[in-house]
């Protein structure tokens, strides 16, 4: 009941607000149910995604090319689900991964649209700049799962294990990846892992150096127009 009187509340006044309290919720849950038994992990962090989904969906419905896309993603993910768990199917993971990262990679080019390249930066904007450096993170974190899934050797310190239960540790990785901090208790070892680390670098500046100088020249034809 109250995740319907909060989706009921979303405009696009705050939609943007929405969907970066939804990831930072993502974020947050995927750490604390390291906490529970293996068996259960996996259902909760599918539980976290479809509440995800529903937020993104709500929070860019005003993008009807984005909603489209949206309701096929969601169709072949629960058929992506329902297979995995009636027929066994291991490479199901590789399809779900590729599925969420198709979700985030979608996501993050509506928000880029209606953020960086439309109208002056408001509160909501602003706050929607952050959901779109999330989403940078996760799409690496869930590349660095794929590529866990095809090579369980391509990284030192992040272990091969089902996806549900590593994708906190490769979310901890992106981000410390995209920030640029390099901590170094994990590292690429083969030649593709290496690439997506400093490709994620890479953007993670240019990311910066983007949203700074949108902000700056909004903020300057805002003062020029007054």
């Amino acid at each position: 009941m109250n995740l319907d009187k909060a989706l009921s509340n979303i405009s696009e006044k705050n939609n943007f607000i929405y969907l970066t309290l939804a990831l930072i919720m993502l974020l947050i849950a995927a750490a604390l149910v390291q906490l529970l038994q293996d068996n259960v992990i996996e259902y909760v962090i599918q539980g976290i995604m479809v509440v995800i989904f529903i937020v993104c969906f709500v929070s860019l419905r005003f993008d009807r090319k984005w909603t489209h896309f949206l309701r096929g993603l969601a169709v072949v993910w629960i058929a992506a689900i329902a297979a995995k768990h009636l027929f066994h199917i291991k490479e199901m993971s590789i399809l779900m991964l590729s599925l969420t990262f198709v979700f985030f990679y979608g996501t993050f080019q509506s928000l880029v649209r209606k953020i960086l390249f439309s109208g002056q930066i408001d509160t909501n904007k602003l706050i929607g700049s952050v959901a779109l450096f999330l989403l940078l993170g996760l799409m690496w974190a869930v590349a660095y799962l794929l590529l866990l899934e095809l090579d369980p050797f391509a990284f030192r310190g992040l272990e091969a294990i089902p996806w549900e239960d590593n994708f906190s540790n490769s979310a901890y990785f992106s981000f410390v990846t995209l920030t640029t901090l390099g901590y170094g208790d994990i590292s690429p070892v083969t030649p593709i892992a290496k690439t997506l680390v400093y490709l994620e670098s890479v953007v993670g500046v240019f990311y910066m150096a983007v949203v700074v100088s949108s902000l700056v020249s909004s903020n300057l034809g805002r003062n020029a127009a007054r």
